[in-house]
């Protein structure tokens, strides 16, 4: 969360809500036709920008050092005529043939050692000079070209980054990583801990990569694997942005990235300027939306708290997608929903994946805003242009912010370290899904949630929740811990506390760094099998005021009081009555631990206690029905609130008695809103007093 209520506008050549697709006219140069009447259909859509030249390289230079500009040129003149405005992309994402032919040290090579043909795409070794030096010379003559163009508003960086590549450029330069880490490899074998099966290492050069005929069982080689593969995968993208640079535009430049996860996204925040990703939830997979609408808010939520600002909504399906187990439409009202969903946690834009249909190959079924029908009477596309309404109106919301006092810590490397853990649970130790459960609880009852690392700033947050904290550094428990005694609530759970930065477990019993500011002793952990089940009974006139037995599953930690006061115990098993729910009070704050997995139920009833003992603000003060969420942005003056209902039946959600306005119509909002299967309100009000102080409730003054 910083301490700022508006933003500058991605753009100053248009500051209003972007909305457009991916637009791929290379592949329709043949059908001149079919140009011209995409501008036509773009400006009766509303469409406003365009991500333009993702994958054109073979387009762009069709032989090497033959370079052929004249079709993108032309596309951008009629932009510029028709008030339509691109992302030129750097084409990196896939490379042309003759590449791959003349310099096969290009292709990347899988862990198995083996290089891959030609084909697909993300297929290239971020290490490979050959690829680094042509990639600068197509980045730098587009910068030279189009670096000031009026249609231009950014740059979009290649496309998804993601994948490793384990050639000898890569090994030579994980090996010179680790070198310029560790220093000595007597300090490297004791962070590997490798004198486990007689692993230590007496030569650099005997360090390889991870491999499934190889060395795969050292955690800590693991874990600095991937964060090599970020590293470079950083230092690739920063090599692309430095050859735009060099050319001298200095337009935004930004990234589509995804829920992969094997890159750390939060590295990326300083190097680029604005922040994008791509989202294709699987709507309508199950009775109602609820729970998928909460996962995807994470993801929003998750992707503006890396630089605390508006993002971009860079690529989603107007219709269905063609590469998910099972491709369903959008029902009446979802593709509004979803798409303003995006906004209300932070965007600035709604973009598709794709403006028209591609004619053949892997994607040409993949939902898009034109259908190979090739007019505008279509449902989707109906759907398309009355979205542009709705954001046409929405100009004085860009830029805002999107304040929070409540945060899910979330590390990429304690998520790795978790899948790599080998125990206690090796059917399942859900890290996502225990955090989404969490942010979950918090989203159902309207409170605004940043999702933050160990490396940020905790202090703006009245509560910080961190689930499954496994790999916990000294210095993140001392901050933890220094977070509580300000006043702070820190919420922690089971599993949480067990290993270092290398994957080394602390010793002196777990929760290792926390163990203080959560004052218990974690003795032993236990996973259950699928079918198995235990209970949590609350304590009479426990101190949240909550009452009852709750269920527990799939894992069990038995733990010790060590100044903590026991809220609740175990109904089963051989430990039945000992503590499963605590709270410890350090100096002015209350830290929480869960020892057990608990069901929403009970995350729905601790969370709705705890928002209000910790004095966190929903965005409407009222209890909101099943699967039903508000959410705000602010500029300090006036609050824009978005009540979204993703639980499949209509609803009713009571306001507050605040004066509201709605947004589409003008028109006052009364005491209650009525949300319709997918429905979607956008109110405006004049700003609560915790958005007024935004920033003031930092723990430190």
């Amino acid at each position: 969360m910083k301490n700022t209520q508006v933003f500058p506008p991605v753009s100053d050549k248009f500051p209003v809500m972007m909305h457009g697709a991916d637009y791929n006219p290379d592949q329709w140069l043949r059908y001149p036709e079919v140009l011209e009447e995409d501008i036509r259909l773009m400006k009766l859509s509303g469409c406003n920008v365009m991500s333009i030249g993702i994958f054109a390289w073979a387009a762009l230079e069709p032989t090497e050092g033959t370079f052929t500009f004249d079709w993108l040129d032309q596309l951008l003149e009629r932009f510029e005529a028709n008030g339509i405005y691109a992302w030129l992309a750097t084409p990196s994402g896939a490379r042309p043939a003759w590449m791959s032919e003349k310099y096969p040290e290009v292709r990347r090579v899988e862990a198995n050692r083996v290089r891959n043909l030609h084909g697909m795409r993300h297929n290239h070794c971020y290490t490979s000079p050959v690829y680094r030096e042509k990639t600068s010379i197509i980045n730098r003559k587009l910068a030279e070209r189009y670096g000031d163009h009026p249609a231009v508003v950014g740059w979009h960086i290649s496309n998804e980054f993601g994948g490793d590549c384990h050639c000898d450029y890569c090994q030579d330069a994980f090996r010179a990583w680790l070198k310029n880490k560790y220093g000595t490899l007597e300090a490297l074998n004791h962070a590997w801990w490798s004198t486990f099966w007689a692993h230590t290492y007496i030569d650099w050069g005997q360090i390889e990569s991870p491999a499934p005929h190889g060395e795969y069982v050292v955690h800590g080689q693991n874990l600095d694997w991937r964060r090599f593969v970020t590293d470079q995968t950083i230092d690739f993208c920063r090599y692309e942005i430095e050859a735009i640079r060099k050319a001298g535009s200095a337009l935004p430049v930004t990234t589509n990235m995804h829920m992969f996860e094997g890159l750390d996204y939060r590295k990326f925040g300083d190097l680029l300027d604005i922040i994008s990703w791509d989202a294709y939830p699987t709507w309508h997979e199950h009775q109602d939306d609820a729970e998928l609408g909460a996962f995807v808010a994470f993801y929003h939520d998750l992707f503006r708290s890396i630089k605390g600002r508006p993002f971009l909504l860079m690529e989603s399906t107007p219709s269905l997608t063609n590469w998910q187990p099972v491709s369903k439409l959008k029902q009446p009202g979802m593709h509004k929903l979803s798409s303003l969903q995006a906004v209300a946690h932070g965007s600035d834009s709604v973009q598709y994946f794709q403006w028209r249909k591609s004619r053949g190959s892997s994607e040409k079924f993949h939902g898009a805003v034109v259908d190979h029908v090739g007019h505008e009477h279509t449902r989707v596309f109906r759907d398309v242009t009355e979205l542009s309404q709705t954001l046409a109106g929405l100009v004085e919301v860009v830029g805002t912010s999107t304040p929070a006092q409540a945060a899910i810590l979330f590390d990429w490397d304690n998520r790795w370290a978790i899948k790599d853990a080998q125990g206690p649970r090796n059917t399942g130790l859900h890290y996502e899904e225990t955090v989404y459960a969490q942010h979950r609880a918090l989203w159902s009852h309207g409170v605004p949630t940043d999702v933050i690392g160990s490396e940020d700033d905790f202090a703006p947050y009245k509560l910080i929740v961190a689930p499954m904290l496994y790999l916990c550094r000294e210095e993140t428990g001392k901050k933890l811990e220094l977070f509580v005694e300000n006043g702070g609530t820190l919420v922690a759970t089971y599993w949480s506390g067990i290993v270092d930065e290398h994957d080394l477990c602390h010793l002196g019993g777990f929760p290792g760094p926390l163990r203080n500011t959560l004052g218990i002793w974690a003795e032993e952990i236990e996973g259950l099998y699928d079918d198995d089940r235990n209970g949590v009974v609350l304590a009479t006139d426990n101190p949240l005021g909550l009452a009852g037995t709750f269920e527990s599953h799939e894992l069990c930690e038995l733990i010790h009081p060590e100044g903590a006061e026991v809220l609740g115990v175990y109904t089963d098993s051989f430990y039945a009555g000992r503590p499963a729910l605590t709270v410890n009070r350090l100096g002015k704050g209350r830290a929480y631990y869960m020892a057990t997995r608990l069901k929403d139920d009970f995350l729905d009833a601790f969370y709705g206690r705890l928002a209000e003992e910790a004095g966190l603000e929903r965005v409407i003060d009222t209890k909101l029905p099943h699967g039903v969420t508000a959410q705000a942005r602010t500029n300090g003056t006036a609050d824009f609130v978005f009540i979204q209902n993703f639980g499949g039946t209509p609803q009713r959600v009571k306001l507050d008695g605040q004066s509201y306005t709605d947004m589409e119509t003008g028109d006052a909002a009364g005491d209650a809103v009525e949300l319709g299967v997918n429905g979607i309100r956008l109110l405006k009000r004049q700003a609560k007093s915790w958005y007024n102080k935004y920033g003031a409730n930092k723990q430190n003054g």
